[in-house]
């Protein structure tokens, strides 16, 4: 018969004080145990490299979606992680859940003089800048770009650099000189494409992703935002699409392997598609 693991009762918000954290902790370390999970204990920081990603992704998508017990839920997976990786850590003899704790509490306390000091501030703009000329006292041997992870979605990982260069005046003094060079890349890329240079032209298309992210940043636009509203509209307006297609045409003809395939003119699918356009702008 397995052995039962005690669950924390739930609490009235007033009450809550984070006193159910160290049951997770204890819940990872049972699975990790010798007689604990088989699967976890195979797993390494490099394997849970995948699962940190989606958690923090589906986190983002609760919060897009409004719905709090959905976050509330999403929210318990990322922690999973955090503890899941900390005990991974105490295993190696590197460091355990309590220095994570330990290391970000003392990180805020000391990035938030205004609170735990006696440095006043004005406004929220003044407590960013206090926090990153601390930080940056912090990591002064780090090189600017260092702070920003490589593993980051391209384009918001554009944005930040774009942003940390331009803090130390590596930058347009306006928004006409980064939208010249939107076109000057897109001259470069056309000249590639004419030339049929591939490794020439997966470069210049990278250099005019970047010039329009920065272009987006003098003009106050989140890159990532703007392009993840134009993914969502484009996936609303398709659907709508198919919809048509499939009450006007049967759905999409389909391979001998049942796969969908093309067969339904183009012109008619751009009548659906403005359809939707006119109906959602």
């Amino acid at each position: 018969m397995g052995r039962t693991f005690p669950i924390p009762a739930p609490l009235p918000l007033a009450e809550q004080r984070g006193q159910s954290y160290p049951s997770l902790v204890a819940l990872m370390q049972r699975l990790l145990a010798p007689d604990g999970c088989p699967w976890d204990r195979e797993q390494s920081p490099a394997s849970l490299r995948k699962y940190v990603l989606e958690e923090a992704c589906e986190v983002i998508d609760a919060i897009d979606s409004g719905d709090r017990e959905h976050l509330c839920e999403e929210l318990g997976d990322l922690a999973l992680q955090v503890v899941f990786l900390s005990e991974l850590g105490r295993g190696e003899g590197s460091f355990g859940p309590d220095d994570v704790i330990r290391g970000i509490v003392e990180k805020l306390v000391r990035r938030h003089p205004h609170v735990f000091a006696d440095e006043s501030v004005a406004d929220s703009a003044e407590v960013l800048r206090n926090w990153e000329r601390i930080k940056a006292k912090e990591k002064s041997e780090r090189a600017l770009l260092d702070g920003v992870a490589r593993s980051l979605p391209a384009l918001y990982r554009a944005q930040r650099m774009s942003d940390k260069v331009s803090r130390v005046g590596f930058d347009w003094p306006d928004g006409r000189g980064s939208r010249d060079k939107v076109s000057e890349e897109l001259g470069e890329l056309d000249e590639a494409v004419a030339a049929a240079d591939a490794p020439a032209i997966e470069a210049e298309l990278g250099d005019l992703l970047f010039a329009i992210v920065n272009f987006a940043r003098h003009l106050g636009v989140d890159a990532e935002t703007a392009l993840r509203g134009s993914c969502d509209r484009f996936s609303s307006r398709f659907s709508h699409v198919e919809q048509r297609v499939k009450d006007e045409h049967g759905g999409w003809p389909r391979s001998p392997d049942g796969a969908a395939s093309p067969g339904i003119p183009l012109e008619v699918m751009d009548g659906y598609w403005n359809e939707a356009k006119r109906r959602q702008p």
